[in-house]
């Protein structure tokens, strides 16, 4: 009885790899976060395996039903809208009741956002810490204060309508000189980097209208772009 975790593009659909997609073609059922947007994916590449919904409004039925399916002797594959499966996605619930049931979990590794953005940020990486998705209202400042004498890169996700939100209260709480990365569009054809200070990049955005997906990195406190 075997689970696979399957990870897939976040942008740039050439991204996926060869075991991902043999994996894809080989199992029996793949559990997708939306099965529309996945579809798309299988289209491009040619797969034709049946796919069963699994999102953040599944409920315990919905995980019953899959443990079931991989009772049954199915081969199922588990992918997420687009990167690694329980990087800020509900597959974390289906992997637990998966141990549980004692299923064997065979990771097939492949893109992640976060991940992308620190290749390529120009920040410190042999340390860091991953935040996830901001919170919308509470806990955004607690969170930022606690980033004040951080000695790690740290990264979080955010929507581009509270980027500008986000960014006022960076600079308020850590200062107008605390170097950051805006990462956007990741592998996408307007993939872009934006590196500088709190108070430039919030004077760029007071500029001009954030689009596309965001991921946003923090430097510790005592770095500086050389």
């Amino acid at each position: 009885m075997t689970l696979f975790i399957v990870a897939t593009p976040i942008g740039n659909l050439e991204d996926i790899t060869l075991r991902a997609l043999n994996i894809l073609k080989e199992v029996d059922l793949i559990a997708a976060e939306d099965t529309r947007h996945s579809k798309k994916l299988l289209t491009h590449f040619k797969i034709n395996t049946a796919m069963i919904s699994y999102h953040s409004h599944s409920g315990q039925a919905k995980v019953d039903k899959i443990i079931a399916h991989i009772k049954a002797g199915k081969k199922l594959a588990l992918i997420s809208d687009a990167g690694t499966p329980g990087i800020s996605d509900p597959a974390w619930t289906l992997i637990q009741a998966a141990l549980n049931a004692e299923i064997k979990i065979v990771p097939i590794p492949g893109a992640s956002a976060f991940l992308t953005a620190l290749m390529a940020c120009g920040l410190p990486m042999n340390q860091f810490n991953y935040l996830g998705f901001l919170p919308a209202k509470k806990g955004r400042h607690s969170l930022f204060t606690s980033l004040l004498d951080a000695n790690r890169t740290s990264i979080f996700y955010e929507s581009p309508h509270r980027l500008l939100k986000t960014l006022k209260q960076l600079e308020e709480i850590l200062g107008p000189d605390r170097s950051i990365v805006i990462a956007r569009e990741l592998t996408k054809l307007h993939e872009t980097f934006y590196r500088g200070t709190t108070f430039t990049l919030l004077e760029q955005f007071n500029k001009q209208k954030p689009k596309g997906e965001i991921v946003i990195l923090i430097a510790p406190q005592n770095f500086t772009w050389s």
